[in-house]
C-alpha cells in the first residue's frame, strides 16, 4: 500500500479528518447532517482543494483543511 498519492494512506487520513471536521461543524451549527454520500463528496472536494492550495503556496494541508471547513461554516 502506498503511503502518499491520491489513494495513499495519508490521503485517506486527510479525507477521514475532513469528514469528521464537517460533521462536527454541522453539529456545532445545529444543522442536520446531510447523508453520508454528500459529506464524503464534500470532504473529497475539500481535500483536493487543500492539496491544490498547498502546492501553490507551500502551505500545510491540515491547516488548509481546517480553514476550508471554517469557511464552509460561515457560508451555511
Amino acid at each position: 500500500m502506498a503511503i502518499f498519492g491520491k489513494n495513499g494512506l495519508v490521503r485517506k487520513q486527510e479525507f477521514a479528518f475532513a469528514k469528521k471536521l464537517l460533521a462536527w461543524k454541522y453539529e456545532k451549527a445545529g444543522i442536520a447532517l446531510p447523508d453520508k454520500n454528500a459529506i464524503s463528496a464534500h470532504a473529497v472536494k475539500i481535500v483536493d482543494d487543500a492539496h491544490t492550495i498547498a502546492k501553490k503556496t507551500g502551505g500545510n494541508v491540515l491547516e488548509i483543511l481546517k480553514d476550508a471547513v471554517k469557511d464552509l461554516k460561515n457560508k451555511i
